[in-house]
């Protein structure tokens, strides 16, 4: 654990405000849920939750499915991280942050498909790897994250068999989180 060196008083009812400099670096916005923990050391200790998380067998599933079926690496993603691989080096995407442009695009609840080579659309820091098509994983309302099928050498353009199981992925990962 890395301290900080900013100290917080707990107010009359209870709160603490997570200083801006905190929740832009760790990525927490209004209304993200946080995990409490403690531990016999009396540390409080502060997690952004994540639903997709608490699905990572099923998430990494899923992705093995599609990949298979679509015949290109599939991604999934929450809000923040890639979550779970499959056909494609775990290593290069492990835990990888979003980029700026897939979080501004699952702000706006939008899908993304990849038809005629002019806007390769890039959903992974530091990966080259472009997006096939992309779509939110949307559970009670809320975006959770996303499914991604990302170009590799045999494969330039997204086909209408790949958006329709990204799509289905997608569907299926946000009824789970409801459950």
């Amino acid at each position: 654990m890395k301290a900080t060196g900013i100290v917080r008083r707990i107010d009359d009812l209870g709160r603490v405000v997570i200083p801006k400099e905190i929740r832009r670096t760790m990525r927490i916005r209004e209304g993200d849920p946080l995990e409490i923990y403690t531990n016999p050391d009396g540390e409080v200790i502060f997690k952004k939750y994540s639903p997709i998380n608490e699905l990572s067998d099923g998430a990494l599933q899923a992705a093995e499915v599609i990949s298979k079926l679509g015949g290109a690496p599939a991604v999934i993603f929450d809000k923040d991280h890639v979550v779970a691989v499959s056909g494609v080096s775990k290593k290069e995407y492990s835990q990888r942050r979003l980029s700026p442009a897939l979080e501004d695009m699952l702000e706006k609840r939008s899908s993304y498909e990849y038809t005629d080579g002019t806007d390769i659309f890039r959903p992974v820091e530091g990966v080259q790897n472009h997006a096939l098509t992309i779509f939110p994983i949307i559970s009670g309302g809320d975006i959770s994250g996303a499914v991604a099928f990302m170009a590799s050498g045999d494969n330039e353009y997204v086909t209408e068999n790949q958006t329709m199981l990204c799509k289905a992925a997608a569907m299926f990962l946000g009824k789970q989180i409801e459950q």
